[in-house]
């Protein structure tokens, strides 16, 4: 499974306003395994990744808080270890040529499904930007969900995250 090649578009749509307070509004697509209430006025974004899920972004102009929430079907019914995932997620980002320092890994439960969180402050050329990411697994899906926001604006963005995935359904 492979989330790392997403990474350069995301800091690239977030040098696309703030997470702040906001209304949420119930989202529900069928090609979706999953449910969840998204800002309201937020923008649907392709990033041309061909990933699957749902990319949104709180502006059309910069800076914007990037939040994606993505699956990948996955080879057998067998347990991944979510450990390698997330590193593998780590490593894939390194590899694009920015720094990443781990604040902080924990376990988080959304939805009915545990995993791990980690928030992230990602570095390039004396820009930064932080990433708070989430994998778990499912019975046929795993998931990578992430907010992406300048240090400044990430505990309001971060805040926002929380409360969507407090709204997470899985189907």
């Amino acid at each position: 499974m492979k989330f790392s090649r997403l990474f350069p578009l995301t800091l690239a749509a977030l040098s696309l306003g703030a997470a702040g307070a906001q209304t949420l509004v119930p989202f529900s697509d069928a090609k979706l395994p999953f449910s969840v209430s998204t800002p309201k006025g937020w923008l649907g974004v392709d990033l041309g990744d061909k990933t699957n899920g749902l990319n949104m972004v709180s502006a059309k102009t910069p800076p914007a808080t990037m939040i994606r929430l993505l699956f990948v079907p996955k080879q057998s019914s067998a347990n991944l270890n979510l450990t390698n995932e997330i590193n593998g997620f780590e490593e894939g980002v390194r590899s694009t040529g920015v720094k990443v320092s781990r604040q902080s890994s924990y376990t988080a439960r959304y939805g009915g499904l545990s995993g791990i969180e980690r928030e992230l402050l990602i570095t390039k050329d004396g820009k930064s930007v932080k990433m708070r990411v989430w994998f778990a697994q499912g019975p046929k899906n795993l998931y990578s969900f992430q907010v992406t926001d300048t240090p400044q604006r990430y505990a309001a963005a971060s805040t926002l995250f929380t409360k969507m995935m407090g709204t997470l359904k899985f189907k």
